[in-house]
């Protein structure tokens, strides 16, 4: 039975590590298999969830899932879910600035968010739960929790990313 996984905060040095890759065999393995079913229910616990890393859960290997699900602050977001392991992009056009949090820095109502630049179209490369390979292009908000996941897999948190601090707020505010 899928377990709730403690979420790793900002300041553990995990979150600044890039992650490891893994191997098609590591992907398919129980041990990676169990991961994914914790982190999928654990992201499904979360109220304000889009994505959530393997470093998030202490685990420091490069994938995460993109689990994204209409909620309080964003009820008209259509659902898409997706295991994404290995990942990459290359950012198409120009940059646009979106809201943005982390599970990392808090939870609930007491989740930081910021204006991050962000591309809004990327050709992203990526291999699921089951090894099979994808290059897609995504966009809009899509894209952009493809890349605040695909930075976790780098050791780069989206604070590092925010141009005007005055962005800054907390989600009861947000």
């Amino acid at each position: 039975m899928p377990k709730i996984l403690p979420i790793t905060r900002f300041g553990n040095p995990i979150l600044r590590q890039p992650a490891r890759q893994l191997t098609p065999a590591e992907i398919l393995s129980q041990k990676t298999q169990i991961l994914i079913a914790d982190m999928r229910h654990t992201s499904k616990e979360k109220e304000y969830g889009v994505g959530l890393a393997a470093v998030q859960v202490g685990q420091p290997l490069a994938l995460s899932l993109i689990a994204i699900k209409p909620n309080k602050l964003r009820p008209e977001r259509q659902p898409f879910d997706s295991v994404i392991i290995n990942a990459c992009y290359q950012g198409i056009g120009k940059k646009v600035l979106l809201w943005e949090g982390c599970m990392s820095c808090g939870n609930g109502d007491d989740i930081l968010f910021a204006q991050v630049p962000r591309f809004a179209k990327i050709k992203a490369q990526w291999l699921d739960q089951n090894a099979v390979s994808h290059e897609e292009i995504l966009e809009d908000f899509v894209a952009h929790v493809f890349q605040h996941e695909t930075d976790h897999q780098q050791g780069v948190l989206f604070v590092d990313k925010v141009e005007d601090p005055s962005s800054y707020m907390m989600a009861d505010e947000y």
